[in-house]
């Protein structure tokens, strides 16, 4: 293996640094976070471990920035940072596992040698296209035929997941859910408030639409057939 290592304390880093080459591998290691996002971001590694206490950029921070630069190598925080809320700033913030010291070096190996054994991580849509109807998740823009579209935050919200399910039939109960959080009100018209709007917006000014009703069932959206 090649492996990162990002850790400002010399004993921790010089035990991990002896344990693996012991065992054949590579290692390269950086004592702050702003040498280890310039490392990370060469994406030859095959893991990378983090402390999220390290100098000039934290760890929390190098890894997001990493995902958002859409370096995909397995990451293991190891950190003193041991509450359940650490862990899970560290798994959102793009982190495949989390391991608390002091820590025993076999388990490190362990979950390092469990992370190499999961499948590639695919790289995330960052664009949905239906006909010629496309939408940056990144930028948060919606265009058609090239026309940019004025989107409120929930019409974008919707018009995303009616593209994430292209061709199904989302019904009202569902976007209620998926949308609003609202469990089913039979009395209540926002669902359809914000079809009809939507559907003025990217429906109206063009040659056909994309946003059908199906009638007694829900919304589809879907490019000609």
């Amino acid at each position: 293996m090649k492996i990162l290592l990002i850790e400002d304390d010399e004993k921790t880093a010089s035990y991990i640094v002896k344990g693996f080459t012991s065992a054949g591998h590579v290692v390269d290691w950086v004592v702050d976070g702003r040498d280890g996002l310039t490392a990370g971001l060469d994406a030859s590694y095959d893991v990378m471990v983090v402390d999220r206490m390290v100098p000039a950029l934290d760890g929390l921070t190098l890894v997001k920035s990493l995902r958002a630069a859409s370096v995909r190598t397995p990451v293991l925080f190891l950190t003193a940072m041991s509450g359940v809320n650490d862990r899970v700033e560290g798994l959102e913030a793009g982190g495949d596992d989390y391991l608390v010291k002091p820590f025993a070096f076999s388990e490190l190996t362990a979950r390092i040698n469990a992370l190499l054994r999961r499948p590639p991580m695919a790289a995330e849509k960052t664009k949905l296209r239906v006909g010629d109807l496309e939408l940056d998740l990144v930028k948060r823009t919606a265009e058609r035929a090239g026309v940019l579209l004025e989107l409120l935050p929930r019409e974008f919200t919707l018009l995303e997941l009616l593209m994430r399910n292209e061709g199904r039939v989302l019904t009202k109960t569902m976007l209620l859910e998926r949308i609003w959080n609202f469990n089913f009100d039979p009395q209540s018209s926002v669902v359809e408030t914000h079809i009809s709007r939507l559907r003025s917006k990217i429906d109206k000014p063009f040659d056909f639409p994309l946003l059908h009703t199906v009638r007694n069932t829900g919304y589809s959206l879907h490019a000609r057939r």
